[in-house]
């Protein structure tokens, strides 16, 4: 099946708050290797993307404090492929003012996938095949998503009900089912159950879609957020002082709210949703924790470094995630399932358990006037 008409998003946005002190405002996760395989989540997703569209048809769109960065990490990215927000303005915004500047250039029934940068899929292959049934349910008419198989009952994603198969309306997606709601992040209890229907997936907040179709949701659903966001599409080609101008009198004032509510769960109750199943292996890294699941053991403790292992040193200790970053050595006795994280200008330490809270302390340092070590 060609891919000709398809363009891929790379929504690059979020400080990372509970991977502090490691991710920054400055300096969010995406940039990071948080694997230590040799390249950083957001390349890691470029790649893979570019495998399936071609480099010339994969965008970016970050904050402006962030495009030297995502340039020098990502020189493949074509001239006019990063989509700059002055101010962050939640999904939304960034799907649909990429989607309707990639429509003026290359028509508005191209096809439109986001996926975001702090991703980690594990079988490129598995996943480029559900690209490809995705972009067939978007042809259709459908603005599809791509539903991971959960592997636990996770209360920390948001989850997906599938409806019926869509395989006699869209032959080149015969996984495709259509969405029957989609449900936010559940108790342990409902988890569960949800686990044992077999009609649940998770929501990885992967979106594909023919560009007419997203931007006429939008007209509907938030007619306000897309007069502002054709506003600045038709000016974005004309000049950078039209782009500026344009960006000056509108972006501020858009409406913050995610791709999700904005369009997927309305969408949905309308039956214009379809879901094609994701079995690739997935991960959120969204803590320490999550990110000490990935990495392999450094020694039969158990312990986890990310980094330079010649400045850990450990005794009688176990379980802890360590992450050397300011050069010295970081010695650890009777230490056990604890983070680490030690930085040139902040030192983290601890319980593993609680990783989900570090945004808390993140609030804690801004409440008491820290901004400049976030």
């Amino acid at each position: 099946m060609s891919m000709d008409d398809f363009y891929a998003i790379i929504p690059a946005g979020g400080v990372g708050t509970r991977l502090w002190p490691l991710s920054r405002k400055g300096r969010p996760k995406f940039l990071f290797d948080l694997l230590g395989q040799g390249r950083t989540m957001i390349q890691a997703t470029f790649d893979r993307l570019a495998s399936i569209c071609g480099e010339d048809h994969v965008a970016v769109s970050t904050g402006v404090q962030h495009v030297d960065a995502v340039r020098r990490q990502l020189p493949g990215l074509g001239p006019d492929a990063v989509f700059a927000e002055p101010v962050p303005r939640d999904s939304t915004a960034a799907i649909a003012l990429a989607t309707a500047v990639l429509a003026r250039r290359h028509g508005e029934r191209i096809v439109v996938g986001s996926f975001a940068a702090d991703h980690v899929i594990r079988d490129d292959g598995a996943f480029a095949m559900s690209v490809r049934q995705a972009v067939a349910a978007a042809r259709a008419g459908y603005v599809a998503t791509i539903g991971i198989a959960a592997s636990r009952p996770s209360t920390a994603f948001g989850y997906i009900h599938q409806g019926p198969s869509l395989a006699d309306r869209v032959p080149d997606a015969p996984d495709a089912r259509l969405v029957s709601e989609f449900v936010e992040k559940p108790d342990a209890a409902t988890a569960q159950a949800y686990l044992a229907t077999g009609e649940y997936r998770w929501n990885a907040g992967m979106f594909v879609m023919r560009a007419d179709v997203v931007l006429d949701c939008l007209r509907r659903y938030r007619p306000r957020l897309h007069q502002s966001v054709m506003a600045i599409a038709q000016a974005w080609d004309q000049g950078e002082e039209e782009r500026r101008a344009a960006m000056d009198g509108h972006w501020a004032g858009i409406e913050k709210i995610a791709f999700d509510y904005s369009v997927a769960e309305p969408l949905s109750a309308d039956g214009g949703v379809a879901v094609v199943p994701g079995g690739f292996g997935w991960d959120d890294i969204g803590d320490f924790n999550s990110a000490a699941a990935l990495l392999p053991s450094s020694d039969r403790s158990n312990m986890k470094i990310l980094g330079d292992s010649d400045l850990v040193e450990c005794l009688d200790s176990a379980g802890d995630v360590v992450l050397p970053g300011s050069g010295r050595l970081v010695a650890l006795l009777g230490v056990d399932d604890m983070v680490v994280v030690d930085t040139p200008d902040a030192l983290l330490v601890a319980p593993r358990a609680r990783s989900q809270e570090v945004k808390d302390m993140v609030a804690k340092l801004a409440e008491d006037g820290r901004e400049g070590i976030l």
